[in-house]
């Protein structure tokens, strides 16, 4: 295609569910405004789904439907493939086999990248063609982008964020109406903010194929996902985020990492928040990502996190940036980790067992004298020692709650006194803990 001409770029949508719907919409509604900043027309020439019949609130030629995702990828005159099917089956096949043919791919898939990402990251630098995934953590906010380009003059210290927002709606409707945590699901599984049932959105494993992505960007190699400890929110309840409150925090399902120069610290789980940190304040569906570079200092990223519009967004971005450069008769310009020599000899991902930090605890007693003793000497132990508690007269289901938050302790010596507590005959249930993010 030559310089400054019209010509056309041609696209391959495979997956017309609600991110293809979403991407298609933003092709046709934004046309103009595309096109001017492309410099020629960006066109959907195939779009292939099982489901070709179902009305997807937007008009659609019925000549560029297929079936057959082998249509969009065999299809000569297709520039840019886009992968929105999601999961780690045919997805995978399908990106491999486009590369290999020699065209750019887009792809929103999260879980196929965090898992699968070093197989997909070394075709595309194999075939000569660039790989896109803006969609793939954030929705709409462009923090893909950020990494791979805005901060790439700096060495990433610390990535924080909420990047899950069917996790942050329930813990919003938890502290705000003082739902219980079913309650709280059913009103996102009926409000379309999350799946029937949630389970990779609450057990953290949604969050944690994000961060895996932005570590691999980060420090140029696929983060080894299954390293990454995580954690949900299923065994939260609505008097722990009351403790929480009046001990001056709020109940956040956070994803760490921290370069700690001897490994990675990188985790997903719930944790409390002060109530005037940046991350207490991103509620319902939303996202946001903080990050520190060593001379940028810290950065904010904020916004809707998924649905069918700011996904599209993203999408579409990716494809403007594939345009551009096929209009100029570019390939491969970037590797897909932004790195062309990635330092050191892989990621190493600390153990959960190493971290140092302050925790909440929620113990329920039965009501006799001594008890707290018992517990606090436990705790001392194994050198965990106590910053405040609250011990409520009243029982809870024959049982008293209480409640304490500890100075910094190491979790390994959290993980064996627990053990031991929760064979202690005066608790009449298991130990509730969770994690203090205070910085």
């Amino acid at each position: 295609m030559e310089e400054g001409s019209m010509q056309s770029v041609n696209v391959g949508i495979i997956g017309f569910g609600t991110v293809g719907s979403g991407t298609f919409e933003v092709l046709t509604k934004n046309r103009e405004i595309i096109r001017n900043r492309v410099g020629a027309e960006v066109v959907v020439k195939k779009i292939a789904d099982l489901d070709i019949e179902s009305d997807r609130g937007v008009p659609v030629d019925p000549g560029l439907l297929t079936r057959e995702a082998m249509d969009v990828i065999t299809d000569p005159d297709i520039h840019v493939v886009l992968e929105l099917i999601g999961g780690l089956g045919e997805a995978k096949e399908y990106i491999l086999e486009a590369m290999e043919r020699g065209k750019h791919v887009v792809t929103a898939n999260k879980a196929l990248l965090a898992e699968s990402g070093e197989e997909i990251y070394a075709c595309a630098e194999r075939c000569g063609v660039n790989l896109a995934f803006e969609a793939s953590v954030g929705g709409g906010i462009p923090v893909i982008r950020a990494f791979r380009e805005g901060l790439s003059a700096n060495r990433i210290d610390t990535i924080m964020g909420i990047l899950n927002g069917t996790s942050n709606y329930i813990l919003t409707r938890m502290t705000r109406k003082g739902l219980p945590y079913q309650e709280a699901v059913q009103e996102a599984i009926d409000l379309g903010y999350a799946e029937d049932p949630p389970t990779l959105d609450v057990n953290g494993t949604d969050a944690a194929h994000k961060i895996a992505i932005l570590i691999s960007i980060a420090f140029g190699m696929p983060a080894p996902f299954g390293s990454i400890y995580r954690q949900g929110i299923d065994y939260l309840t609505p008097d722990d985020i009351r403790f929480a409150e009046e001990f001056g925090y709020c109940i956040k399902l956070l994803a760490i990492a921290r370069d700690r120069g001897d490994g990675i610290e990188a985790r997903v789980h719930p944790a409390m928040v002060p109530k005037d940190h940046i991350m207490a304040n991103v509620n319902g569906a939303y996202n946001a990502i903080y990050v520190e570079g060593d001379f940028v200092g810290p950065n904010l990223y904020y916004g809707l996190g998924a649905g069918k519009r700011p996904t599209g967004s993203a999408v579409v971005s990716d494809i403007i940036w594939l345009a551009r450069q096929i209009r100029h008769g570019i390939s491969g310009l970037m590797p897909p980790l932004a790195h062309v020599r990635p330092q050191g000899g892989g990621i190493s991902i600390q153990p959960i067992e190493s971290l140092n930090t302050a925790y909440y605890f929620r113990f329920s007693a039965v009501d006799e004298p001594g008890v707290l003793s018992r517990i606090s000497g436990v705790l001392g132990e194994h050198r965990i020692s106590i910053s405040s508690v609250i011990q409520k007269g009243r029982e809870v289901n024959g049982s008293v709650p209480i409640v304490m938050l500890t100075h910094e302790a190491k979790e390994s010596n959290v993980i064996k006194a627990l053990s031991l507590m929760n064979e202690l005959e005066v608790l009449t249930d298991r130990t509730v803990m969770i994690r203090v993010e205070a910085g």
